[in-house]
């Protein structure tokens, strides 16, 4: 059979196997190229493993340190609740936990109450957030808060209190000192209560811990002067499925006059550093095309002008130009598969070995925690890093080729000598 698809796939099997013939044959050359483009894959790999490592870490720190998963509360909560809480209790918080617990990836839900009042340790008040929460759920949920002086909230505590490090350092407080929290009830009464501080906390988010105490919820409740609560705080089995369980609950939610808020929706510093990195990354993506596309120019163009009478040779043979463009690209494309090759087997080991070691690494602007870095091994990042490289390459010989398939034959052959 002489199909024209068998003679075509025939002429593109010639035209590879010279291409690779060629690319082998100068190895120093070679070398250098190929060492080019791995060192960009590689930067791009443990460049954009890192930026990953750093949006999980992110959001882990943010879920488990004071938003949960989910949070569910009235309608209208999220946008006027910090003015009037007392309008937005949920009167039965423990019917709607058990209802959203029969979601197969919630691990558990949580009733918080919140409200603004004033601590003061005898000598001077200062503002603060009060949130009435459930201890030992807290606990299960709070893996990112970190206990500077003292300990955590238990159930036992009936008054006691957490307050944040910011709360502490104003006050002068330390654990078993005694504090008066004083607030407005439901009602627009004034309400005092004594509480014990049992700890200090350190979260995510630098301002939080100025302005935040927790006492337990069944104390909350007496001082706001109400049995409900504001907030469902929601912790899931696995945080990437946020977003299926927000979907499944927001219909049945939205009937009952509650709203849903993921974690990413309450924290508009995640979204903002999200979309600052990811820009900083296109950037570097475009820097490392630019570099391994002068690079390989250089080396294509030093390799091309020393073979000048060799492809006029093939047009003195019967080659067409069309021939000797599509060698020269399909050249760049080998040094681009090999070097992307290379660049991926290399920065997957180092990758792993620094993850390994750990990076350790400053609080983020804003932010009381350091943390140790990795460099997440993330498929679509390396196909990235991969695809760049290779396509870098093949447009790096485009030119080249164009100029070189172009040379009379006349010329060509005599530049040989």
């Amino acid at each position: 059979m002489n199909h024209p698809l068998l003679r075509q796939s025939s002429q593109w099997a010639v035209v590879l196997r010279l291409a690779l013939r060629n690319v082998l044959r100068q190895k120093t050359r070679t070398s250098l190229t190929v060492s080019a483009v791995a060192l960009g894959v590689i930067g791009l790999i443990l460049t954009g493993g890192f930026i990953r490592d750093t949006f999980l870490q992110l959001g882990e720190a943010i879920v488990r340190s004071q938003n949960g998963h989910l949070q569910i509360a009235r309608t209208g909560f999220f946008t006027y609740g910090s003015r009037s809480p007392e309008r937005f209790l949920i009167e039965d918080p423990g019917r709607v936990a058990k209802e959203v617990g029969l979601q197969p990836e919630v691990t558990q839900a949580m009733a918080r109450l919140h409200f603004s009042g004033l601590l003061g340790n005898g000598r001077t008040n200062v503002p603060v957030i009060c949130e009435g929460v459930e201890p030992d759920k807290e606990t299960r949920l709070s893996t990112h808060l970190a206990m500077k002086a003292g300990r955590n909230l238990t159930a036992g505590d009936r008054h006691g209190l957490i307050a944040g490090e910011g709360v502490a350092r104003t006050l002068g407080l330390k654990p078993g000192d005694t504090v008066v929290l004083v607030s407005s009830t439901a009602e627009g009464t004034m309400n005092s209560v004594d509480f014990e501080l049992v700890g200090v906390f350190q979260s995510f988010s630098k301002e939080y811990d100025a302005r935040a105490v927790k006492i337990p919820l069944a104390a909350a409740q007496e001082l706001f002067g109400s049995r409900g609560a504001n907030l469902l705080v929601v912790e899931l089995a696995a945080t990437r499925d946020t977003v299926q369980v927000a979907e499944a609950l927001r219909a049945p939610l939205a009937a009952a006059g509650l709203e849903l808020r993921t974690w990413n929706e309450l924290s508009d510093f995640y979204d903002k550093t999200v979309r600052f990195y990811d820009r900083q990354f296109g950037v570097l993506r475009l820097i490392v095309m630019f570099m391994v596309l002068l690079t390989v120019v250089n080396s294509v163009n030093m390799s091309l002008f020393e073979r000048v009478a060799e492809f006029g040779t093939m047009r003195a043979l019967g080659d067409r130009g069309s021939r000797i463009f599509a060698l020269v690209v399909t050249e760049g494309l080998v040094f681009g598969v090999m070097g992307a090759i290379v660049g991926v087997v290399l920065g997957i080991v180092l990758a792993l070995l620094l993850s390994a070691v750990g990076i350790p690494m400053p609080p983020p602007p804003n932010s009381n925690l350091g943390y140790v870095a990795q460099i997440r091994l993330v498929p679509s990042v390396i196909l990235e890093a991969a695809i760049v490289g290779i396509v870098a390459t093949t447009l790096a010989a485009v030119l080249p080729a164009l100029r070189v398939s172009r040379i009379p034959v006349v010329e060509a052959l005599r530049s040989g000598y």
